[in-house]
């Protein structure tokens, strides 16, 4: 793999790992509480940040992604945790998905991180600069889930 692509994975994990090190020692009450002056909860975010990574690989490949059709209803642009269901991940599961989750992009892309697809409506061509994007996007939700314990422990 390009040392440049080799960089964009190392980034990929360390966002990663640092989004999920906020949220070590969170509990599942404390996951699904909504602080006054927030529209979500800190399981929507993280649930919202593992679709949110598939969605733009599928957005740009036309290619399903490897979560249930579900998490789109539950974790998807304009949803909030009404939405939810007794059969939404609980916060346990969005984390062992989020720890797997760069794994899994770079196993299944590996090949083709600078392959050439249609453009998106920013005006991305690869996989690669999906995940430039996502990882920007990651960086607004964990300031978020910041914020919401922030307001918890207040």
């Amino acid at each position: 793999m390009k040392r440049r692509l080799e960089v964009l994975f190392k980034q990929l994990k360390t966002y990663r790992n640092e989004l999920l090190t906020v949220v070590e020692e969170v509990t599942e009450e404390e996951a699904d509480l909504i602080p006054e002056g927030f529209n979500n909860n800190i399981r929507w975010n993280l649930g919202h940040v593992l679709l949110d990574q598939y969605l733009w690989i599928q957005v740009l490949t036309k290619e399903e992604h490897p979560l249930p059709a579900a998490y789109n209803d539950w974790f998807g642009f304009g949803t909030n945790p009404s939405h939810f269901t007794v059969e939404t991940p609980r916060l346990q599961e969005l984390l062992g998905s989020l720890r797997r989750q760069p794994d899994d992009i770079l196993e299944r892309n590996r090949f083709r991180l600078e392959q050439e697809f249609p453009s998106t409506d920013m005006d991305m061509h690869t996989i690669e600069q999906v995940l430039v994007r996502t990882i920007f996007h990651e960086g607004l939700h964990l300031g978020a889930i910041q914020a919401i314990k922030r307001r918890l422990h207040a």
